[in-house]
């Protein structure tokens, strides 16, 4: 990081991540299960490719994410979370739910945030345990039943069948 415009903890954590990218990078890897560069490539917000590779190459400087080669694909990278950028899963739920509270929030892109809300801070904690097993390798003890992203991904879907459902029109009455 350049020189910090102040010692303000809101202002550091803005000028480290408080860009239009970052966030979105980092929600793609946590939720979306993202890892790769052409994966990220692909945000619904469209963002470019020369602004995905600077901003991965800035959160890499930060810590928050690490880089290594993929040993499924040699020209492949593979991004991973660090701890600095799986605790960043809080404030992303944070943020979430109040945008949820105060913003005109598609359904089906709320729902996680939702979920994540009324649940708690355990169920939050959950999810920042399975990531450190999926990023950092760290164990994790087993649950039975869903992933915490496959009960957040399932609601999702959920709600896409329900609106998908809505619009179908009506079948003609016999007549």
């Amino acid at each position: 990081m350049d020189e910090a415009r102040s010692g303000c903890p809101i202002n550091l954590s803005l000028e480290t991540v408080g860009d239009r990218w970052s966030l979105l990078i980092i929600r793609d890897i946590i939720f979306g299960g993202r890892r790769h560069f052409r994966e990220l490539l692909n945000s619904e917000e469209g963002i470019s490719s020369n602004i995905l590779a600077d901003r991965l190459r800035l959160l890499t400087e930060e810590g928050i994410l690490t880089r290594a080669s993929d040993p499924s694909h040699k020209q492949k990278v593979i991004y991973s979370l660090t701890e600095k950028g799986i605790e960043l899963l809080p404030v992303l739920a944070a943020l979430a739910s109040w945008g949820v509270r105060y913003l005109p929030v598609a359904e089906e892109l709320g729902i996680r945030a939702k979920i994540m809300a009324d649940r708690g801070p355990k169920f939050i904690d959950r999810f920042m345990d399975e990531l450190r097993e999926e990023h950092l390798g760290r164990p994790r003890k087993r649950r039975r039943g869903p992933s915490v992203r496959e009960e957040l991904q399932s609601a999702y879907e959920d709600v896409m069948a329900k609106k998908t459902e809505r619009r179908k029109p009506m079948d003609k009455l016999p007549g």
